[in-house]
């Protein structure tokens, strides 16, 4: 049985994207006979109550281990080379291309350069997995893309999820925008982590929403709406996977590339850099829904001969 520790963590203002595919990684790796065990720190907003439910043991400190995998944009090349010690192989997930010190890489972006934007950054025996090959998909995605549907240019149901805390308040922008404009049916999904989810809640009450919180069924959602207001980052890509029409507006740094590169490619609509996103941009947005063909397209863009193609590489790594 191979021994694995995935290095970490969620928080109001890192969001919960890296553990959420953290999870999906541990789960697949759980699923062929690895123990993995999660470390994480207790940052206001963390989801280690949640990952300890999925059935994963958090730990306080490192241990040795057959493998690490790191997700981690304040855990860089230092932190690399002082957990070496610990572990035979190390694995970092990655989106900005820095450099790192490890044996396999993974970055499941699209971006221009995706091919070729780690050459030099990595050791010359680095495995590297890039692009959307190697995207990182729960079952749940899997079989939604199984059946896919067309969508036609009537959009009648609305998803919106800007992310598990939605640090800029996002969501609040969007549900002041739809105050004067109506769809048949609206799905609100926030994380736990989400400081706004009770006021969200009460107005999705109010207004007759869908109000969901910390869900394990989005995929489902995606798959019943006809267009999704959503924030840059992972879930893009997983709008795309499941033929979603979407918005994306940038809420951190390193969803700028990514964002704009999928915008070129008639995948999503970019709305553009948070602060400079108000009401009335969501206000425009939501008036005027067009969707084009980015259901296609973004089938097309993600589409893979094997799904969670990465997890084969990762067990071939020798230990």
């Amino acid at each position: 049985m191979m021994n694995i520790i995935i290095r970490t963590d969620a928080s109001i203002e890192i969001g919960s994207g890296h553990v959420m595919r953290c999870l999906t990684i541990a789960k697949k790796l759980r699923e062929k006979g690895c123990c993995v065990k999660f470390w994480m720190k207790p940052l206001v907003g963390n989801l280690i109550d949640y990952v300890m439910q999925e059935g994963f043991e958090n730990l306080e400190e490192a241990m040795f281990a057959d493998m690490y995998i790191i997700d981690h944009y304040e855990l860089g090349i230092e932190w690399e080379q002082n957990i070496r010690p610990f572990t035979k192989k190390l694995i970092v997930i990655d989106d900005l291309a820095r450099t790192h010190e490890c044996d396999l890489l993974l970055d499941q972006n699209i971006v221009p350069n995706y091919e070729t934007r780690y050459d030099g950054k990595v050791p010359s025996h680095c495995v590297k997995l890039l692009g959307p090959k190697y995207l990182i998909m729960r079952d749940e995605f899997i079989e939604a893309r199984a059946k896919l549907r067309t969508r036609l240019s009537d959009v009648r149901r609305l998803l919106i999820f800007m992310g598990g805390s939605d640090p800029t308040n996002e969501t609040s922008k969007v549900l002041e925008a739809l105050r004067t404009i109506q769809f048949e049916c609206i799905d609100v999904v926030v994380g736990n982590s989400n400081p706004m989810k009770d006021t969200i809640r009460e107005i999705c009450w109010e207004r007759g929403y869908s109000y969901h919180c910390q869900i394990d069924y989005m995929a489902k959602l995606m798959q019943l709406a006809d267009f999704a207001v959503g924030a840059g980052g992972g879930t893009t890509w997983e709008r795309c996977y499941v033929g979603l029409p979407s918005s994306a507006t940038i809420v951190a740094d390193n969803q700028r590339e990514t964002t704009a590169y999928a915008a070129s490619l008639g995948v999503v609509k970019n709305i553009g850099w948070h602060e400079q996103v108000t009401v009335d941009t969501y206000k425009q947005l939501l008036g005027n829904l067009l969707i084009d063909n980015m259901s296609e397209k973004g089938i097309e863009l993600t589409a893979t001969k094997r799904s969670n193609a990465w997890i084969y590489e990762i067990l071939e790594l020798k230990t």
